[in-house]
């Protein structure tokens, strides 16, 4: 949930809607008529920490994944270089993401993301490249533009997608952000493809309503709503409840819902967490439409956790086969855990479906070492979510 703190919200919202935004472009810098992109690799700063992760499933080839941090004065980059299990035994690199952070000054951040990927011929080509710039105004305005250039048979780097949104107060307990998508058109220019407009309002009652409207141009060239989504929040102590409703416009432009989430996150003494999401949709597999919500999903989720790691399990549940509206069932169901012992971490992660007969069957086992532990083990607990 963003803070309540009203000169947070500004920054808050707005990463929070590049991160999700349906065209998937993040990082970028520049201006709307072409961004100067340094292709270079980054010079490292000194004194990297670094951590090595081994990940193994059932009946596939082990991956081991390098991570790497480090920081001088105004400036950060992180690495990550995943690597596969080759021919004689050995590891090699696939692919591997560079980030460069730079704090220009108090309000100015560029950021730079390079994704290389290692060919037959073991090698290093760069595949994408993604820049962004945030801009943030001591009166709670933001400013941030990303874009994202991808290579492409020759080796050519071209800008393909960019993104730009802007963000106001509206009042003391409201703010508005606004953003335009270009993607690349025919003629090698970048054209405004989607445009979001999101109202985001705070209560005194730690409640958080949002409303975000998506437009796409029609044959015509006119914009045209196409899908709302409102959603609300509100936190009570350790508790919290959500809820999100998506409304689609049909051929004539008519709107009405076709999914609704609740979710409700509890908290006992013991420090026990549960979670609970159910999803309502209009689209019921093996049902005709008949413009009602049913219900189709319940994922329950009870994590608990200590100094010495945390123990997660959840189960999903949904209707039978052939009984589309019926009662639900659970279909399938993970344990996850993590231990901590020393220098090392260790994750374990099992999934269990459910077959015609109502036998779980064992679906994928999935184990995690990794030398990079918690600093504070008792204090931060590792997050709520199964990986």
């Amino acid at each position: 949930m963003a803070s309540s703190q009203p000169q947070n919200w500004v920054a808050l919202s707005a990463a929070k809607l590049l991160v999700t935004s349906v065209v998937a472009v993040f990082l970028c810098a520049g201006s709307l008529t072409g961004a100067q992109v340094n292709y270079a690799h980054p010079s490292k700063p000194k004194e990297p920490s670094t951590a090595t992760t081994q990940t193994s499933i059932a009946n596939t080839d082990p991956t081991r994944t390098i991570e790497s941090h480090a920081t001088s004065g105004d400036r950060s980059v992180d690495e990550q270089r995943v690597e596969v299990l080759g021919p004689n035994g050995g590891y090699l690199p696939d692919h591997e993401t560079e980030t460069e952070t730079i704090h220009v000054n108090a309000t100015t951040t560029r950021t730079v993301e390079r994704t290389y990927r290692w060919d037959a011929n073991g090698q290093r080509n760069l595949v994408q490249v993604t820049e962004e710039e945030a801009r943030n105004s001591a009166s709670g305005e933001a400013h941030v533009v990303r874009t994202i250039s991808s290579s492409d048979l020759n080796g050519n780097v071209q800008v393909t997608q960019r993104e730009v949104a802007d963000t106001r107060k509206t009042s003391p307990n409201e703010q508005e952000t606004r953003t335009t998508f270009y993607l690349l058109d025919g003629n090698g220019g970048l054209t405004p493809s989607l445009q979001t407009q999101e109202l985001q309002k705070h209560s005194a009652d730690n409640t958080v309503e949002v409303k975000k409207t998506m437009q796409w141009q029609d044959s015509s060239g006119h914009w045209q709503v196409g899908e709302v989504k409102e959603s609300t929040v509100k936190e009570d102590g350790k508790n919290r409840t959500s809820e999100e409703r998506i409304s689609r416009s049909d051929s004539e432009g008519r709107f009405s819902e076709v999914s609704r989430t609740v979710a409700k996150e509890t908290e006992n003494a013991a420090g026990e967490k549960s979670n609970i999401v159910e999803t309502y949709s209009t689209y019921v597999p093996g049902l005709a439409p008949d413009g009602s919500l049913h219900l189709n999903r319940r994922v329950t989720t009870v994590q608990n956790s200590d100094s010495s790691g945390k123990a997660t399990q959840q189960q999903v549940e949904q209707p039978t086969p052939g009984d589309p509206i019926g009662d639900l069932h659970v279909t399938a169901r993970t344990k996850y855990t993590v231990q901590y012992g020393g220098s090392v971490a260790q994750q374990a992660k099992a999934t269990q479906v459910r077959d015609v007969n109502g036998t779980f069957n064992t679906l994928e086992v999935e184990t995690q070492k990794s030398d990079r532990v918690p600093a504070a083990q008792a204090q931060a607990a590792p997050s709520d979510k199964p990986k």
